[in-house]
């Protein structure tokens, strides 16, 4: 199966500080791409365990005894590591987002320049289709969803007109609706946002992103890294957040003296992101942005 040639790669693995001995989870398991540098690099007594929601998944799965793939989201990784005899481990990567194998599925639904139905489910043996979540999405709701995973301006007219269309049943259905709103400028990437938008909604990618977080805190022993990379702001919001005050939403917690809480040391005072000649091999990089934290002791003072 197709997949896209694993983003920075090179820095992940540097950010991991890979032990031989220790034990690493790959949270966004895609193509293997990551695993696999990530089990060349660990020796015979190191583990590897990979999660990944979408049944395709399972096809690149490594014939390795260091190696275990999870066929779950990574929303439930605290309780996963417990199931697997590793409630804490030496570091987790994580590659968030749709992947291009995905993306370039037209059954999928995920992307507008291709027609199929219209599912978009990152695991399409769970939830709704994009289909059924329209069909029952208020209006209000639906504005919501545009402006704030789309960033889409204005989102009150489109979705009205979203709305007064359904049933909507394929891609190139609901495209017919969002193109007399396009216009040159920032309104020719509408299509883009407004299934971004809608995929992240049907997804919940960001209750996901932030329960999943949360579990890395605990999941990782002092010393362990954490290394994410993220492909839009709401994304990398949460990530930056959670490594600098310790949670997705808010500032950290302080001990009696007034002193921050926080169980993280950052180790990348501004995203990485892709270089020019990754770039040119994997334009779909562009929007990657790469940050890591190292777990240190809490000092409740």
């Amino acid at each position: 199966m197709s997949y896209h040639k694993p983003v920075l790669l090179a820095e992940c693995l540097n950010f991991l500080n890979l032990r031989p001995d220790g034990t690493y989870i790959d949270a966004t398991f895609g193509g293997g791409g990551h695993s696999r540098a990530m089990l060349e690099a660990l020796g015979s007594k190191g583990r590897l365990i990979a999660f990944d929601q979408d049944p395709d998944a399972g096809a690149n799965a490594l014939e390795d005894s260091r190696f275990t793939l999870v066929p779950h989201n990574f929303e439930h990784l605290k309780r996963f590591l417990k199931l697997h005899g590793a409630p804490q481990v030496d570091g987790i990567l994580a590659d968030l987002g749709v992947s291009s194998h995905q993306l370039d599925q037209p059954e999928r639904g995920f992307a507008h320049k291709y027609e199929g139905p219209l599912d978009m489910r990152m695991n399409p043996e769970a939830g709704q289709p994009a289909s059924e979540w329209l069909s029952e999405v208020g209006e209000l709701e639906l504005r919501k969803v545009l402006a704030e995973f789309g960033d889409v301006e204005r989102p009150a007219g489109i979705a009205a007109a979203i709305l007064k269309a359904l049933p909507l049943t394929t891609t190139a259905e609901l495209r017919l609706v969002i193109e007399p709103f396009c216009s040159r400028g920032r309104n020719a990437k509408l299509p883009t946002r407004v299934f971004q938008a809608i995929r992240i909604a049907v997804n919940r990618e960001m209750e996901v992103l932030e329960a999943f977080l949360a579990d890395c805190v605990p999941s990782l022993k002092t010393g362990g890294r954490l290394v994410v990379m993220s492909y839009h702001s709401l994304e990398d919001r949460r990530v930056k957040n959670l490594m600098r005050e310790g949670r997705c939403q808010g500032e950290a917690d302080r001990d009696s003296f007034g002193r921050r809480l926080v169980p993280f040391e950052v180790l990348t005072r501004k995203p990485v992101s892709v270089g020019l000649e990754e770039l040119e091999e994997n334009p779909r990089s562009r929007s990657a942005r790469l940050r890591a934290a190292e777990k240190i002791e809490v000092s409740h003072g």
